[in-house]
């Protein structure tokens, strides 16, 4: 088997060009969020800290997934071939096998009762207004207590105390699951897996149906079984090969105020409350490396993780649209956690490229809340020549279509909250464009909407004059 491993990942990203160690004394409470975000914007590329004031024995990487290029490195797969990728192999889950202790890099430090400290994890303090250092790489594994089916996924995690957090719990999977605890009256068992390999990066944010295991496609997605380890203190079974496990309960009838917190969608999700997560036990690896995700002004790699799983959902489900859209390209333009979709499609016939819009604004995901499509001759992934074709191919009044009154994503501030409910449900309008020329046999009319591109421009290659 190969390794399934955040530090395998880190290796390859140093090795092809992707990464920067940054071996200057740095402050996780400080400026470790201002220099990986900078390294990134600026650089393209990843960071490694590896001298962290106040956490000798420590490292923290950040920005490792941020792009497609480094989704391909971790995955082995080409760039140009990762979505086609992603989409084949969420389609051959593999379920996990189970190793003992000795054979779990995560057990190497076993840290209970006392000895386990969440101040001693170099958490990292995000955003200008957070109120205190935050986990926002937590990946957090409960299971079914009727059915004993396990699920995985994100949860910010504000540190209150040494042995406590807030938990944010929105209306998906893990929230059914934790009512079921509540009507018995139980807290939840919960381990939270920070530091781990790509593919279980990206299954933890992909969108599946209740009581599918995530740990399975993530298998699919080496291509081998993810290996699993049993925790110290709950019957959850978690990634052998993780950095961190942080072991605990989610309280059944207790809640605690969090925020501000600078979220996915590049702003701040305000004040509220959210569950609480006790602490009870710490493993790890030595010499461990902390995942400081970056989750705030785009682009890092929470925007990442969700564009690219909304890609591969997306051209799942337009698939099944009209018995199958001619998709060539998907692009979720990072831009903020409330995803405009780019769809580089082929309309066969009038209408149809509105139709995949309006597909796309009602999928599996809720963020998207702009939709443009555009011909085959349109590079998707470059903010030029999608604003070009929305310039040169939109009929405003036939092209740009508002949808009021549709369920909006909990963290799209600026829509309104549905009276008597949370902030977790929101009502507000979606946008499609159609930014594709009008369907035509005509030459002279056809030729209204092409891109005047040099002569030759296909047959010329720079390499034979530079």
């Amino acid at each position: 088997m190969s390794g399934q491993s955040l530090r395998e990942h880190i290796s390859k990203l140093e090795q092809q060009g992707e990464l920067i160690r940054i071996e200057s004394e740095t402050d996780p409470a400080e400026n470790v969020s201002a220099i990986g975000w900078k390294t990134y914007d600026q650089l393209g590329k990843s960071s490694l800290f590896t001298n962290l004031k106040g956490f000798p024995n420590w490292q923290l990487c950040s920005q490792i997934v941020t792009d497609r290029r480094k989704w391909a490195l971790g995955l082995n797969v080409s760039e140009d071939n990762l979505l086609q990728q992603l989409i084949a192999r969420i389609q051959t889950p593999i379920d996990p096998i189970y190793v003992k202790h000795t054979d779990a890099p995560v057990k190497e430090i076993v840290l209970k009762e006392k000895q386990a400290n969440l101040n001693s994890i170099p958490a990292m303090w995000t955003s200008e207004l957070d109120p205190s250092p935050y986990i926002a790489s937590g990946m957090a594994v409960v299971t079914d207590p009727e059915t004993g089916k396990r699920n995985i996924s994100y949860h910010r995690q504000q540190i209150l105390a040494s042995d406590r957090t807030g938990f944010l719990i929105c209306p998906r999977h893990t929230q059914r699951i934790y009512r079921k605890y509540q009507k018995r009256g139980e807290a939840m068992p919960v381990a939270i897996v920070i530091g781990t390999h790509p593919a279980i990066l990206f299954a933890s944010g992909f969108t599946t149906n209740f009581g599918t295991d995530e740990l399975a496609i993530a298998g699919g997605l080496i291509n081998e079984p993810i290996k699993l380890v049993k925790c110290e203190t709950c019957d959850i079974k978690v990634p052998a090969e993780a950095e961190i496990i942080l072991e605990g309960k989610i309280l059944p009838d207790a809640m605690t105020p969090e925020g501000p917190f600078g979220e996915v969608t590049g702003g701040y999700a305000m004040e509220g409350s959210t569950e609480i997560f006790e602490l009870s036990c710490i493993t790890h690896r030595k010499k461990p490396i902390f995942y400081g995700m970056h989750s705030g002004a785009p682009m890092g790699d929470p925007q990442s993780i969700t564009g690219t799983c909304i890609e591969a959902a997306l051209h799942e489900h337009l698939s099944r649209v009209e018995g199958g859209m001619d998709i060539i390209d998907i692009r979720c333009l990072g831009v903020s956690g409330l995803m405009a979709v780019v769809l580089k499609l082929r309309p066969k016939v009038k209408g149809q490229a509105k139709t995949a819009l309006m597909a796309a604004l009602s999928s599996p995901y809720m963020h998207p809340k702009l939709a443009i499509a555009v011909d085959e001759d349109v590079d998707p992934s470059d903010l030029r020549q999608v604003f070009w074709s929305m310039t040169t191919r939109v009929h405003a009044e036939v092209d740009v279509i508002k949808i009021p009154n549709t369920r909006i994503w909990s963290l799209d501030n600026v829509s309104d909250i549905v009276p008597g409910m949370s902030a977790m449900y929101r009502i507000g309008t979606k946008t499609l464009i159609d930014a594709t020329r009008p369907p035509t046999s005509h030459p002279e009319e056809r030729s209204k909407f092409l891109q005047a591109m040099p002569k030759n421009f296909d047959s010329v290659s720079l390499e034979d004059f530079i």
